[in-house]
């Protein structure tokens, strides 16, 4: 018998797909929106509200805290009470607190806020690239996670026009750029009633008519007829053959063992750290911490650091602007190449261009130089954040799926809270060649990292 998860894998990419993929996608951009806009946000405090480098490395790492706490939280309730549910929750708590924070009256108001905000944050993007590979055709699953993390380029581009547009307008500019953010409170009434759960969810708690129902409209929408029966719960990969214990999918070999999949979840969970996926759980932690360092500790303070250079605001925020465009050719160009070279060669080359990049840019001391090195890394390290994406709900079971992705999140969101405060001491110590060199060096380490995770191109998701 063929399983529901089965059916799901062999279908093309349909219409349903495509919303659910636009619909994530746009939650995701919302998301990159938010965290961008900080960025143009503390610059212009810095010039309005007279802040230190220390205050303001402060504004740029609360969120991050909050982050890292969501992300944790976040994966262990998608697991709990279904990645929906908590996609939309974490929309709604993020957009509120942020247009509450173009309220603030002081640091302390702002900084509050902006930790609320992070719980949001956190928990919502592991939660919707589980959500979205639980969904996708297995011979392009890598490809449209990657295309969902392209979303991210999007949001950051709206976050850069807002803060070139918006910001530099008056001393309340920054205030009026975060209302903009209450946009993902609304937005949070779509994600819940206008996507579907996942159906692997579903069956692990027992749901089988809805996981059977949600089936059949992905099948009618590509127009495939359902089975005569309904198909039979869907069961864990074979448990042999492959690297690291990953195992390609053959037909009709996850319905051999059924009666394991009809374990209760707490009998079927899986640790992270079991002794089968603790090499990948910590591998995937580092390419976190190291992805979250270098990119957080440059972008955040990327305006600031331009400004400092003697660039005026405006100035800053359209070098800004211009070298966030070049993610989104960053983020196409991993989709395309995630299912040729794989997720894990992938990863590690777009990590590897990173480090080089973030060396560049430390080295630049010209308008043309800065937005080269700039530009470059915007494309590799958005790039290696598609495929660091695609390959991490790959890893887990059905069981652990969520808190195994928003672990290795909550872990990465660490190095998110130190690298923006870590910026003014390792200035101090010397100046914008020390910092990138420090930048490069994370991504070199999380590039040796991502080597030694299991490849799991053309493989199925495990059900347990």
């Amino acid at each position: 018998m063929t399983t529901r998860t089965e059916r799901l894998d062999g279908l093309p990419f349909t219409r349903k797909h495509r919303k659910l993929l636009l619909g994530s996608g746009v939650g995701w951009a919302l998301d990159a929106m938010d965290v961008g806009l900080i960025s143009f946000v503390m610059a212009a405090l810095a010039v309005h509200w007279s802040l230190s480098p220390t205050e303001l490395s402060w504004i740029g790492s609360i969120g991050f805290v909050g982050m890292a706490i969501g992300a944790a939280l976040g994966g262990l309730l998608a697991d709990k009470i279904g990645r929906r549910q908590v996609f939309a929750a974490t929309l709604l708590i993020y957009g509120l607190a942020t247009g509450a924070a173009a309220l603030s009256t002081g640091i302390a108001m702002l900084i509050v806020l902006r930790f609320i905000v992070g719980l949001g944050l956190g928990a919502e993007l592991p939660v919707a690239s589980t959500l979205v590979s639980e969904f996708a055709p297995r011979r392009i699953r890598g490809r449209v996670v990657v295309i969902l993390e392209g979303f991210w380029a999007v949001g950051w581009i709206m976050a850069a026009l807002i803060g070139y547009f918006v910001v530099p307008v008056g001393d309340d500019g920054w205030r009026w750029a975060l209302a903009i953010g209450v946009v993902p409170a609304a937005y949070a009434l779509v994600v819940r009633f206008g996507l579907p759960e996942s159906v692997r969810y579903l069956e692990s708690k027992g749901r089988v008519d809805e996981a059977e129902r949600i089936v059949r409209d992905y099948e009618a929408s590509a127009g495939v007829a359902p089975p005569a029966a309904p198909s039979g719960p869907s069961a864990s990969a074979p448990a042999h053959a492959g690297a690291d214990g990953a195992t390609p999918s053959h037909a009709g070999a996850a319905s051999a063992s059924a009666g394991a999949a009809l374990a209760s979840p707490a009998e079927s969970a899986e640790s992270i750290w079991s002794a089968r996926l603790r090499k990948r759980t910590a591998a995937l932690w580092v390419v976190w911490f190291g992805i979250n360092f270098s990119y957080y500790g440059a972008f955040i303070w990327l305006p600031s650091l331009l400004v400092s250079q003697g660039f005026d605001l405006v100035k800053s925020f359209g070098y800004t602007l211009i070298i966030t465009l070049a993610q989104l050719p960053g983020y196409a160009v991993a989709a395309w190449l995630i299912e040729i070279w794989g997720r894990r060669v992938t990863l590690a080359v777009f990590l590897t261009g990173s480090a080089v990049a973030a060396g560049l840019f430390g080295l630049a001391d010209s308008p043309a130089t800065i937005i080269a090195a700039g530009m470059a890394l915007s494309f590799f390290n958005l790039g290696a954040w598609g495929a660091l994406y695609a390959i991490g709900p790959e890893l887990y079971p059905t069981s652990t799926r969520g808190s195994g992705t928003g672990a290795a999140a909550a872990f990465g969101r660490i190095a998110s809270i130190i690298a923006p405060m870590l910026v003014p001491l390792l200035l101090d110590l010397g100046d914008t060649v020390m910092v990138f060199g420090v930048f490069a060096a994370a991504f070199v380490v999380a590039a040796l990292a991502a080597f030694t995770l299991p490849e799991r191109k053309g493989y199925a998701l495990e059900d347990t």
